[in-house]
C-alpha cells in the first residue's frame, strides 16, 4: 500500500512541477515577467493550468500526510528512542592500526659515476 501511494506522490510532484512551469509569469515577484493585460483586478482568472496546479498541490499534500503516517506506524517508535542505544554502539573496541614498521620500501640504487 505505501508504495502505491508513494507512486502517486511522486506521478503527482512531476505533475505538478511541469503545471507550474508551463503558466505564465504574473509579474511582481522579482520585478520581470507579462503586466496584466490592461485591466487590473486583485483577482486573477482561474484558467485550466490555475485549476490544475490546485489539484496537484492537494493531492500532493494529502499523499505526503498520508505518507507520513504510514511511516509513523510502521516506526514503532521516535527517533530519540535510538539513540539510547548509540553509546553501547560507541564503546566496542576498536581494531588495531597495522604495524607501518615493517613496511619498508627499499631506494633504488643507480650507479651514476661519480663527479670528479
Amino acid at each position: 500500500m505505501e508504495n502505491i501511494v508513494l507512486a502517486i506522490h511522486l506521478i503527482l510532484a512531476l505533475g505538478l512541477i511541469c503545471v507550474v512551469l508551463l503558466q505564465r509569469s504574473e509579474g511582481g515577484g522579482l520585478g520581470i515577467g507579462g503586466g496584466g493585460g490592461g485591466a487590473v483586478s486583485g483577482r486573477a482568472a482561474a484558467t485550466a493550468l490555475g485549476k490544475a496546479t490546485w489539484i496537484f498541490a492537494i493531492g500532493f499534500m494529502i499523499t505526503s500526510l498520508t505518507l507520513t503516517v504510514m511511516a509513523q506506524r510502521n516506526a514503532g517508535g521516535s527517533v530519540i528512542d535510538g539513540l539510547e542505544a548509540l553509546p553501547a554502539a560507541i564503546e566496542t573496541e576498536t581494531p588495531a592500526l597495522p604495524d607501518l614498521g615493517a613496511l619498508t620500501v627499499p631506494l633504488p640504487v643507480t650507479d651514476t659515476p661519480a663527479s670528479e
